[in-house]
C-alpha cells in the first residue's frame, strides 16, 4: 500500500494540479497510480484503459497515420544509408501510445506494431537496425520493455531478447554500446562488419539506464540479479560523467524527456524504484534533494524539459517524479508499507 510518507520533504502539494490538470491521460493515471491528495480535489473514478485513454484524439491522430505493415514512416531527412529510420519512428510512436495513453496487445493497431518490431529480431536475439548492422542494447531494451509493459513480457521473441540482453553485458554487470567500447566514432553506424565490443571496458549508464527500463518493465526479469546489481551500478554514477562520449556532460542527467528516451535522473531513479525501491544513497537522496528543489508553487516539477511535442510536458514529468517519490522512501524515513 502506498503512503504519503513520500510527501515528506516538498513544499507543495503535487498531486492535485496533476488530478486537475486538462489532460484526461494524466488525471488517468494520477487517479490510479497515486494516494489521494491531502487537499484538493478527489480523485474520482480512473474507469478502464480502454474506456479512458484509447479513444482520445493524440491517440486516434497517431494511429491514423500507422502503415500497413505496423510501423510508422519516418518524417525527416535519412541520411545514413544502413539505418532502420522507420523502426526508429516506430519506437518514438510506441512510446506515445504506451507510455502515455496505455495501450496493449489488445488493440489491433499496438498488435501490428509488435510484429512489425519483433520482425526486426537477429538470429542472435537482439533488434537491429537503428544502428545499421551493429548491435544496440539500448535501443533492444528501449523497444522490448514497451512491448513488455503492452503484455508482451510472456512472448518467447521477447525472452530471447532478455537472453542476449543477460550475454552482452559489461564484465562489470552494465552495458555499453560495443562499437563505443572499441573507440569507434558514430562513423561505425555505416559499417558493414558488425563490431564485436571489449566486455572489459567499463559499463555506460547512458546504455545501462535505457536497459534497466526494460527490466523494471518485466514481472520477472525485474527481480533477477542482473537487474539488481545494475540498478546500484546506475546510482553510483548519478551527476557523474558517462565513461563514453554520448553523454560526456554532468548536465544531461538533468535533462528531461517524457516519454522517456535517453538516461536521466527521473529516468533512472523510476527503474530503479521499480527493480530496486529500498536503494537509498548519498547520491539517491542527492538526486531527490535536486527535484526537490525544483518543485513549484504550482506543485509541479521543472527542469530543462526536452521532446515537448504535445505541449504538456511538465505535467507528464511531474507525474514521473511523483511515481519515483510515491515508490521510494525518503531519506531517513522508513520503506513504505
Amino acid at each position: 500500500m502506498v503512503t504519503m510518507t513520500w510527501l515528506h520533504g516538498l513544499r507543495f502539494d503535487p498531486i492535485s494540479p496533476l488530478l486537475s490538470s486538462g489532460h484526461p491521460a494524466v488525471r488517468f493515471w494520477a487517479a490510479r497510480e497515486l494516494p489521494p491528495p491531502p487537499s484538493g480535489p478527489a480523485a474520482g473514478p480512473a474507469g478502464t484503459l480502454e474506456a479512458a485513454l484509447w479513444d482520445l484524439p493524440i491517440p486516434r491522430r497517431i494511429l491514423r497515420r500507422q502503415a500497413a505493415d505496423g510501423s510508422w514512416t519516418y518524417p525527416g531527412r535519412r541520411p545514413r544509408a544502413r539505418t532502420d529510420y522507420d523502426l526508429l519512428e516506430t519506437y518514438r510512436q510506441l512510446g506515445f501510445l504506451v507510455e502515455m495513453f496505455g495501450l496493449t496487445h489488445r488493440h489491433p493497431a499496438l498488435a501490428a506494431a509488435a510484429d512489425y518490431v519483433l520482425s526486426r529480431q537477429s538470429a542472435e536475439g537482439d533488434l537491429r537496425g537503428i544502428y545499421g548492422n551493429q548491435v544496440s542494447p539500448n535501443y533492444t531494451a528501449a523497444l522490448i520493455g514497451l512491448l513488455s509493459k503492452a503484455g508482451y513480457s510472456g512472448d518467447p521473441r521477447v525472452e530471447r531478447a532478455f537472453s542476449w540482453l543477460e550475454a552482452s553485458r559489461q564484465d562489470d554487470g552494465g552495458w555499453a554500446l560495443p562499437f563505443r567500447t572499441r573507440g569507434r566514432n558514430l562513423d561505425a553506424l555505416d559499417d558493414q562488419r558488425t563490431i564485436s565490443g571489449d566486455p572489459a571496458r567499463p559499463f555506460s549508464h547512458l546504455i545501462t539506464g535505457v536497459v534497466l527500463r526494460a527490466y523494471a518493465a518485466h514481472p520477472r526479469h525485474r527481480a533477477g540479479a542482473s537487474a539488481q546489481h545494475a540498478a546500484a551500478l546506475l546510482a553510483g554514477r548519478f551527476f557523474e560523467p558517462d565513461a563514453y562520449p554520448d553523454k560526456g556532460r554532468v548536465s544531461d542527467w538533468t535533462e528531461f524527456s517524457f516519454p522517456f528516451w535517453m538516461t536521466d535522473l527521473v529516468s533512472a531513479l523510476d527503474a530503479i524504484s521499480v527493480i530496486s525501491p529500498n536503494l537509498q544513497s548519498e547520491k539517491t537522496d542527492r538526486a531527490r534533494d535536486w527535484l526537490s528543489a525544483h518543485q513549484e508553487p504550482s506543485g509541479l516539477f521543472t527542469g530543462h524539459l526536452l521532446r515537448d511535442r504535445f505541449h504538456d510536458l511538465q505535467l507528464w514529468f511531474s507525474l514521473a517524479v511523483c511515481r519515483v517519490f510515491a515508490r521510494m522512501p525518503s531519506p531517513g524515513a522508513p520503506p513504505a508499507a
